[in-house]
């Protein structure tokens, strides 16, 4: 290529060819650049490969350099990295491949006909051999991405489906990836890849900046092996092979983490899987699935819904409701009063509707339901006719009932203050039978109430019940903080670490805008009692956690207590100073924004 500028020391330098003024010598010289750059072995070639990267980054939808050929030098980039070792290794070329594969990555995102020009290209058996590890797990990061792109559109996942290990490889990758980064780059700082950290860290950032960079980018690995899992599995032909009872059981535990909440991750899939028969047949096997898939539904994350919709459609299924409707049905019964949940509306109304479809539906086989189970639907339908019925009711009854209510839970506070917690569990349930189903403001407090009760007494299934109750009821959704606070404690209880922690990460954010004065943050500083519970749950939620385990701890800059904060001692923290408790306890009974003349000591976030 000539020489565009006397003064560049590169010949054909690509950022002299960029500035040439004339756009048809330029798209010449771009074209010749493209053809040429892969048999030549000069040096600096990283630079306007790198240059390339930012550019596909920045404008993944421009159409200039997809019809010069930038595919197909991309591709015979990789095969010379993969091929021709001595190469890989002279000067900065090992960065080479990773970002000709971020290339291809980029510019098939948005696009299905830049898809199909990398196909034709030639582009995808170059990355299902980076795939394969035939270089690290740097590269396998940004070839399962673009993979995920080429197997998005349906003129293009032929391609990637024929060849048959992908599947394969992106279900290995899915299941090790967190182990692999953490064996191969995170626990040993001294053992780390030069290459590795300059592209984590673009020369920005120490050993800490790096492994910071390193969790996020294995969850990205992750969670990108499962979207190009997803592609696949809404093929029922592929079923078979991604719901394997090991795979499907680790599913719900591949969260993204902190890191990449942005993710569906496990639970997306899974939401595929179960849009079909095959699949919910595979799922409804595995009681660990049902149950994760239950304590997401009921829980503060981002992905609610989608664990929402599993239930529901194992419920219809004539085939597997007979094997889920136990475990199922209180659940959904925790979550019949949600009004909206993000582009759902009325969806507390569709699942009574199908809980009640299902129970008429099933009714010659009802022996396969338990009685408590028809119990617990029973009294589930009958609220539902009792507010139906109150709509045309006088203002009147509903005050009186309203005041019936408050005087037994009045009671119920006055046995707890004294110690009787069995007793006021039993004034509130009392209570909420009382009270009328339309005012909800009385009824999150009820079933809050509740839900410390049975915390105290050691029952966390119930609490995690009755507040998700009381977050379902509460305007906006999942928003009320004393009932947050609760579930994360009694999540903490049954060692479900995630859940507690989306809980008490969101109620230090209520308490962060709440104007209450017994909620909002003091000097703006996060309580004790939740910041110890957060950095618990951060150590037993860490992403690299099971493998750190199994590699004999942490290897890096300090260890888990650095990492997340100076260990606690988990089984004394407690919940509120003892000036705190002393002061609610002389507190007069006064809650205005709950109910006229509520309880004191629902204000109070726990009491033990």
């Amino acid at each position: 290529m000539d020489k565009i500028q006397a003064d560049c020391p590169y010949p054909g330098c690509f950022f002299c060819v960029m500035k040439e003024a004339n756009p048809s010598k330029r798209r010449a010289s771009v074209l010749k650049f493209f053809r040429e750059l892969p048999s030549q072995d000069d040096d600096g070639q990283v630079l306007p490969i790198s240059g390339l990267w930012n550019t596909a980054m920045a404008h993944p939808n421009d159409p200039e350099f997809i019809n010069l050929g930038i595919f197909e030098c991309m591709a015979a980039l990789i095969w010379k990295g993969l091929k021709n070792r001595r190469w890989l290794s002279h000067d900065q070329n090992i960065y080479i491949p990773y970002y000709a594969a971020h290339v291809i990555g980029s510019y098939t995102m948005n696009m299905e006909e830049f898809a199909e020009r990398a196909v034709r290209a030639g582009v995808i058996t170059p990355l299902v051999e980076l795939l394969r590890g035939r270089l690290t797990w740097v590269e396998q990061r940004v070839a399962v991405r673009a993979l995920g792109h080429l197997a998005t559109y349906p003129s293009t996942f032929a391609a990637v489906a024929d060849h048959g290990e992908v599947l394969e490889l992106a279900i290995q990758l899915a299941s090790s990836s967190l182990e692999i980064v953490y064996s191969h780059f995170y626990q040993f700082v001294d053992r780390r890849l030069g290459y590795h950290c300059d592209l984590l860290t673009r020369g920005m950032g120490g050993a800490e900046m790096e492994s910071r960079k390193a969790e996020e980018w294995a969850s990205q690995l992750q969670c990108w092996s499962l979207q190009l899992i997803n592609c696949f599995a809404f093929k029922p032909e592929f079923l078979h092979d991604i719901c394997k009872p090991e795979f499907l059981a680790k599913l719900p535990g591949m969260w993204g983490g902190l890191v990449n909440e942005n993710s569906p991750a496990g639970i997306g899939l899974l939401r595929t899987i179960c849009q079909s028969k095959l699949g919910r047949g595979h799922v409804a096997n595995i009681s660990g699935v049902i149950e994760a898939l239950c304590n997401i539904a009921r829980s503060s994350d981002d992905w609610q819904y989608m664990a929402i919709d599993c239930l529901l459609w194992l419920v219809q299924d004539p085939s597997t409701y007979h094997k889920v409707i136990d475990k199922i049905a209180p659940a959904l019964i925790d979550l019949a009063d949600i009004s909206t949940l993000g582009d759902y509306k009325k969806l507390g109304d569709t699942i009574v509707t199908v809980l009640q479809e299902c129970m008429q539906q099933n009714g010659n086989s009802r022996s396969s339901v338990s009685s408590h189970t028809r119990e617990e639907i029973d009294e589930l339908l009958s609220s539902r006719q009792k507010l139906k019925s109150e709509k045309n009711m006088p203002k009147e009854d509903l005050h009186i009932k309203q005041a019936a209510a408050l005087v037994v839970k009045l009671e119920g506070n006055s046995l707890f203050s004294s110690g009787n917690i069995e007793g006021a569990a039993t004034k509130y349930s009392e209570a909420l039978a009382l009270c009328p189903m339309k005012s909800k403001k009385e009824r999150v407090v009820l079933y809050s109430n509740r839900a410390q009760c049975y915390l105290l007494l050691q029952q966390p299934s119930a609490a995690i019940s009755d507040a998700t109750r009381a977050l379902c009821l509460h305007s906006p959704l999942n928003r009320h903080a004393k009932s947050l606070w609760r579930r994360a404690q009694a999540y903490d209880m049954l060692g479900l670490a995630k859940e507690s922690l989306l809980d008490a990460i969101l109620f230090i954010n209520e308490c962060s805008q709440s104007s209450d004065p017994d909620l909002s943050l003091r000097q703006n500083k996060v309580p004790d009692y939740a910041e110890r519970l957060v950095k618990k749950q951060m150590r037993a939620a860490w992403l690299f956690r099971a493998s750190s385990l199994k590699h004999g701890g942490i290897h890096c800059e300090g260890d888990a207590s650095d990492a997340f904060g100076q260990e606690a001692d988990d089984s004394e923290w407690e919940t509120v100073s003892e000036s705190d408790g002393e002061n609610d306890e002389r507190r007069e009974a006064d809650d205005e924004t709950e109910w006229k003349n509520g309880s004191h000591w629902e204000d109070v976030y726990a009491k033990s």
